[in-house]
């Protein structure tokens, strides 16, 4: 059910996210919250806490002593949480490297480290860890040595039941940690066509510190390319991920601009690019080139894009615009959308289509021919 959110708290905690918010407007801004805990419910579901957290103090005396004290409690458990995260993920990398396997971590606290400046500034959830396919039974193998269970479902050769699923998800139950196992980097699920593993990030990946010890990451323009897929993946449905374009670009002054473009070109991921870097312009006043962005203003449907994602995330996350080309269609560059038009993925049925005429199981083959009237009836269908 999503949240009825006042205006004060979007307004305050988009100021607060803004780095060039000065404290005189977010203390004029707090003198007007009426309902903290408002505030509070949503920096928690966007995962920006940490963020609101660091500038409580600009706030003044208008943070009641009860509100103050919730955010410290909240920022004192994800403290907690990545620690263990990054004690957790080293050991990981650790095993993985004995046993002769490349891995590359992604998100969580190594972008933490390495574009927030600290992993405590960034709220992070489970482990995401990308590795070769080839490489797979090995780790999960350790993996299972290490506590964690495989949860997802898979055939007898490994690969997973959903066919569109490029990742395998683990959990310890001995402390409840999760951890995605990825050996391919998604734009739209089984629409993109890409396989962006770790032949595309190893070559030219960097490191960074995190916890005192050096890990691998992703290049940074690599890593404005895979914040950018993450955060259309799913409908910008966060502002956490519009934080993440903001602090990569922010902590690289010397972005390679051309490279990210060209590389964008090359993958078909220049919508992607472009949706990420105007979204975090719009919403939290990034500084990128003009260039760059007049490049992407000429596109009249990243604009329309932009103005949807901008309006909807806070008031209505994960909403997808309504339109007679499917958003995730619309990310796609030429070759792949040709290429998803000749693979007829788009014909095959799926669970939306039989709920959608209330078919009994008998029944399900008639799903193929109700397909493209569902399509019809449902325009922004994913």
């Amino acid at each position: 059910m999503p949240m009825t959110i006042e205006k004060p708290s979007q307004d305050l905690l988009i100021a607060v996210l803004r780095d060039a918010t000065d404290s005189g407007t977010i203390r004029t801004l707090a003198d007007a919250m009426a309902n903290w805990d408002d505030l509070i419910d949503l920096a928690l579901q966007h995962c920006v806490l940490p963020l609101l957290f660091a500038r409580l103090e600009e706030m003044g005396p208008a943070v009641p002593a009860s509100a103050a004290g919730r955010i410290q409690l909240e920022f004192d458990r994800m403290v907690l949480h990545n620690l263990a995260n990054a004690a957790e993920l080293i050991a990981v990398l650790q095993l993985f490297n004995r046993e002769g396997m490349q891995a590359m971590p992604f998100k969580g606290v190594v972008l933490a480290a390495s574009a927030y400046g600290d992993m405590l500034n960034r709220q992070s959830g489970d482990l995401d860890v990308l590795v070769r396919k080839s490489d797979l039974p090995r780790a999960t193998k350790a993996l299972r040595e290490r506590g964690y269970e495989l949860e997802t479902s898979v055939l007898a050769d490994g690969t997973p039941e959903e066919p569109r699923l490029h990742e395998y998800k683990l959990r310890r139950r001995a402390d409840g940690r999760e951890l995605e196992l990825r050996w391919r980097l998604d734009l739209n699920w089984g629409r993109y066509g890409r396989d962006l593993g770790m032949d595309w990030v190893w070559p030219s990946h960097a490191t960074t510190v995190l916890a005192g010890a050096v890990v691998p990451t992703l290049n940074p323009e690599l890593s404005l390319l895979m914040l950018c897929m993450h955060g259309c993946k799913h409908y910008w449905s966060r502002l956490i991920w519009v934080c993440d374009i903001d602090k990569a670009i922010h902590a690289n002054p010397d972005l390679n601009w051309p490279l990210v473009l060209a590389e964008a070109k090359r993958q078909g991921l220049s919508r992607a690019l472009g949706l990420g870097v105007m979204l975090s312009v719009r919403m939290l006043q990034t500084k990128a080139p003009q260039s760059v962005l007049d490049q992407f203003g000429k596109d009249k449907t990243l604009c329309r894009l932009t103005n949807h994602f901008a309006a909807n995330m806070v008031a209505n996350p994960g909403t997808g615009p309504r339109a007679r080309v499917p958003y995730g269609f619309q990310m796609l560059d030429f070759r792949d959308r040709l290429r998803f038009i000749l693979s007829g993925d788009y014909l095959r049925p799926n669970e939306r289509d039989r709920d959608a005429f209330g078919l009994p199981e008998w029944l399900s083959p008639l799903s193929f021919l109700l397909r493209p009237i569902r399509l019809l009836l449902d325009r922004s269908a994913r």
